[in-house]
């Protein structure tokens, strides 16, 4: 009788136990949400090890950038590209961080002041407009987000007034099902962008292949 309350003991011990070790794991999700959402929306930007997929010094050294050249990220999340970017064009250039999400804006412009700087302005997009200023680009660069645009054709078509003459379109977008697809398809085929693109009036320039996740397009404006 007294082995099988002590049974009983050890039993409820054990749940209350495993109960505890479940609330201490919580902790952490509980303080990013009492902080807010930023942290977590930095870690769906940049996922999991990103630079060593993503390759961001491969791909700016690939883009051949000039000081003092405009550029505008599109759809800029957390500034993964933003700052490497602006660090590229130099003082004399300049990054407009354009992206619908207020909240990483608000973000991006705090790290840029802290990170020193002066070459990024943060523009509020709209979903069917980046409203980038009428003196133009001379590139318009998009990573991990064509996918999310629902009219891409029409987007395009209408973000190429941006462009300064021999302006460019870079797209960067996975080319396969991602791990969090079951949120949606986070993918494009590359001959999907491409077909798209045309009919928006633009010619494919370069295609890269070293990136083992996505597709590296760069576009050119057909002229007029």
């Amino acid at each position: 009788m007294n082995r099988v309350k002590k049974n009983g003991v050890n039993k409820r011990l054990r749940t209350r136990h495993e109960q505890s070790r479940a609330l201490r794991a919580l902790v952490p999700l509980l303080a990013l949400a009492i902080a807010g959402c930023t942290t977590l929306k930095r870690w769906a930007y940049e996922g999991f090890n990103r630079d060593e997929w993503q390759k961001p010094e491969e791909v700016i050294r690939a883009l051949r950038i000039q000081p003092g050249q405009v550029f505008a990220d599109l759809g800029s999340g957390s500034g993964y590209f933003t700052f490497r970017l602006a660090r590229a064009v130099g003082p004399g250039g300049k990054v407009y961080a354009a992206d619908v999400d207020e909240g990483m804006n608000q973000y991006i412009t705090a790290q840029a002041r802290e990170r020193g700087l002066t070459n990024i302005d943060v523009i509020l997009a709209k979903r069917d407009d980046p409203l980038l200023p009428p003196a133009g680009v001379h590139m318009i660069f998009s990573t991990n987000t064509y996918h999310f645009l629902e009219n891409r054709t029409a987007y395009f078509a209408n973000a190429s007034k941006y462009l300064r003459p021999g302006g460019r379109v870079v797209i960067i977008d996975f080319s396969s099902r991602q791990w969090f697809d079951i949120f949606g398809a986070h993918y494009t085929p590359g001959d999907v962008i491409k077909s798209e693109m045309k009919k928006a009036g633009y010619t494919l320039q370069q295609e890269f292949e070293f990136l083992p996740r996505q597709h590296f397009l760069v576009f050119s404006k057909n002229p007029t």
